[in-house]
């Protein structure tokens, strides 16, 4: 059932009648108050136009604290950036215009499936203190595009989220050209881009209320790179670094999709990852930019251990034999996926091959890579010989060191 909130009765008909039969509306804030403590099933209110901001802005708070399942859909006459920005830091999970019926009914959807995707899954506000910040950030990474990082990065996810075992959430960190969002075929009601107006007010709440669940695959949440390529300005390395912290804490398992560059963003991501998944194919182009990456990984003092170097189409008869590739590159493959145009043609359905197809070679491999190297918490790879390992130092020794 969908709680609505509307002093005036005509519009509260409106939104009612949007909304269908399985329907409440309730006139006072005190009311509505009062109904969820004894509808404890609840899972959306959708404020109206008629109610004052301030008053819509403290319910989601209290609800946020309360009822952190519950959603709530905040209904304006007119939305722009300052209301925008209040109600994320408030924790409202949708904000739409009075006039779009269409969009107040698909906001309703949407909340109703996060809210069962909460449900169904151990949420981490639960965990013992103890292991708030024990959430693994798994980081995809290729200095050269079209090895695969967006498919790697999807299938990841799917796999760690597999029967409903852990809450993942995945990020696209892709600015300008990010691909999670069609890969999964979804279609956000927020993007990363959001969270700039939050400023220094951005916590928890605010952050999980820009979280796209996905429908079909309890426990998988996604923050999706601006659809608009140009709305990228604003996302700094240091906002990045306060998401990823907040999403430690909130989830199991981060896996985060990354652009073909070293820029500032990616580096943040490097430097709080519990494992940098390194993606290339067997050619030459790929092969030069993963050395230059590994090289450029030791010289800013990223440990060797934490690095997984995943061969993508690695069955390509291109001439290229892998224990010259591992000598070249003098770190071992951690694992090899093999080329399907399976894997494309799922793209295409934006159906990941591993949730499409479980017993697929490449969905196998996937897989096998997240119980060696993600589930089971051991990022060593044991052949890598002793001598080349360092400690866990990251960036920010690098910045101690050059310093």
């Amino acid at each position: 059932m969908t709680a609505i909130l509307d002093y005036d009765p005509s519009a509260a008909e409106t939104l009612r009648s949007a909304l269908g039969a399985e329907t409440v509306v309730i006139p006072t804030v005190d009311a509505l108050r009062r109904h969820l403590d004894t509808h404890l099933g609840e899972d959306a209110v959708v404020v109206g136009g008629s109610v004052d901001l301030e008053s819509a802005l403290d319910l989601a708070s209290a609800m946020r604290l309360t009822r952190s399942s519950l959603g709530v859909v905040l209904v304006r006459r007119r939305v722009d950036t300052s209301v925008l920005a209040d109600a994320l830091r408030a924790g409202v999970r949708e904000v739409v215009e009075e006039r779009d019926l269409p969009g107040i009914n698909a906001a309703v959807a949407r909340v109703k499936a996060l809210a069962q995707s909460m449900r169904e899954t151990v949420p981490g506000a639960s965990l013992p203190e103890d292991d708030l910040d024990h959430g693994i950030l798994v980081t995809v990474f290729s200095a050269k595009g079209g090895c695969g990082k967006t498919t790697l990065s999807t299938n990841l996810a799917v796999a760690l989220t597999e029967g409903g075992r852990n809450r993942v959430c995945l990020v696209d960190l892709d600015l300008s050209f990010g691909d999670v969002a069609i890969a999964l075929q979804l279609f956000p009601a927020h993007t990363i881009a959001d969270a700039v107006a939050l400023g220094d007010g951005i916590d928890s709440g605010s952050v999980q209320a820009l979280l796209t669940p996905h429908s079909n695959m309890p426990g998988l949440f996604t923050l999706v790179a601006p659809l608009d390529p140009g709305s990228n300005r604003g996302i700094t390395a240091d906002l990045v670094r306060q998401i990823l912290n907040i999403l430690r804490q909130e989830f199991d398992y981060v896996v985060v999709d990354t652009p073909p560059a070293f820029d500032e963003q990616v580096l943040e991501a490097l430097d709080q990852s519990d494992l940098i998944a390194l993606i290339a194919t067997l050619d030459i182009p790929a092969l030069k930019n993963l050395k230059l990456t590994l090289e450029t990984l030791e010289e800013i003092n990223f440990p060797r251990e934490k690095w997984a170097v995943v061969l993508n189409r690695s069955d390509s008869k291109v001439g290229l034999a892998l224990n010259e590739v591992e000598k070249t590159l003098r770190v071992p493959i951690s694992i090899q996926i093999p080329s399907s145009r399976d894997v494309p043609a799922a793209i295409n359905r934006g159906v990941p091959i591993i949730y499409d197809n479980p017993k697929h070679p490449v969905s196998v491999a996937i897989r096998q890579f997240a119980e060696k190297f993600v589930l089971t918490g051991h990022h060593t790879d044991s052949s890598i010989p002793p001598e080349l390992r360092s400690d866990r130092r990251g960036l920010l020794r690098r910045k101690a060191k050059t310093s």
